[in-house]
């Protein structure tokens, strides 16, 4: 019989913002796993498990040590913010799995920040979207820098992960300067800090207005697209309908 690792996106880490499948994943493992703020974020209800953290920049290490325990005969939960799967551990774990024929992995979904960020602000993801992380850690700038050209160009919304760092405090500066090339000063925008979490703050600005703010790493930044306006405080991407009196008529692929 295969030993299991649950690889578990556990959304912005309060419970209720978890899938019932992650809940159940977490309650049935031996081990829990991870990087230690997320661990911190679980709370008291699985403080009886044994949890076992790494600091930020250890993924490879982290990933290794689930293997291990696994092999040990334990029950394994991996846990992410997010999802495990958008900018999380799964690809990695999938990677490395490959030395682990005799382990099985199951990945287990959750709210990644595109999905939660938008609802705070409204509807900005409502159509088309992309999402883009600042971060050149692992992906040089030049790439970054052509996706976020090909997205504004195509008229997508994006949302933008990681927009900023101590080390990186000008790098939503310089999106939004690639951004103006092709985008006009007034495209509605918005952006989310603290996502399900104490403190969450929710702004809506121009794209003008976006370039001279300040964000730190907990924020997600959304960028509206030629439809997208201010509704009532909120932020909104259109889908298409056409409103007639008191009936929507959708005219996008029949529904």
């Amino acid at each position: 019989m295969k030993s299991k690792i649950y690889i578990i996106g556990m959304g912005p880490g309060k419970e209720e913002m978890m899938t019932g499948e992650a809940i159940w994943a977490l309650e049935n493992s031996d081990v829990i796993i991870g990087y230690t703020v997320y661990v911190k974020l679980l709370g008291e209800r699985f403080a009886g498990k044994e949890m076992l953290t790494t600091p930020m920049r250890q993924e490879t290490e982290r990933c290794r040590l689930c293997f291990e325990e696994a092999a040990k005969g334990k029950q394994v939960a991996l846990i992410c913010s997010g999802d495990a799967g958008i900018y999380g551990l799964a690809s990695l774990m999938y990677e490395m799995g490959k030395e682990y024929p005799e382990t099985e992995l199951i990945v287990i979904p959750g709210i990644t920040a595109a999905s939660s960020g938008a609802a705070v602000l409204g509807a900005p993801l409502n159509h088309d979207f992309c999402v883009i992380s600042l971060s050149d850690l692992l992906t040089p700038w030049e790439k970054i820098e052509k996706r976020l050209i090909a997205a504004a160009e195509g008229d997508f919304a994006i949302a933008i992960y990681n927009p900023s760092s101590h080390k990186r405090k000008d790098y939503l500066m310089r999106a939004c300067d690639i951004l103006l090339r092709v985008i006009e000063e007034e495209r509605p925008c918005g952006f989310v800090e603290n996502i399900g979490r104490e403190g969450t703050r929710a702004v809506t600005c121009t794209l003008k207005e976006l370039r001279e703010t300040q964000v730190n790493m907990s924020t997600t930044v959304f960028i509206g697209n030629s439809g997208s306006e201010l509704v009532n405080g909120k932020l909104i991407t259109k889908r298409g309908y056409q409103i007639e009196g008191n009936t929507d008529i959708c005219r996008n692929n029949g529904r």
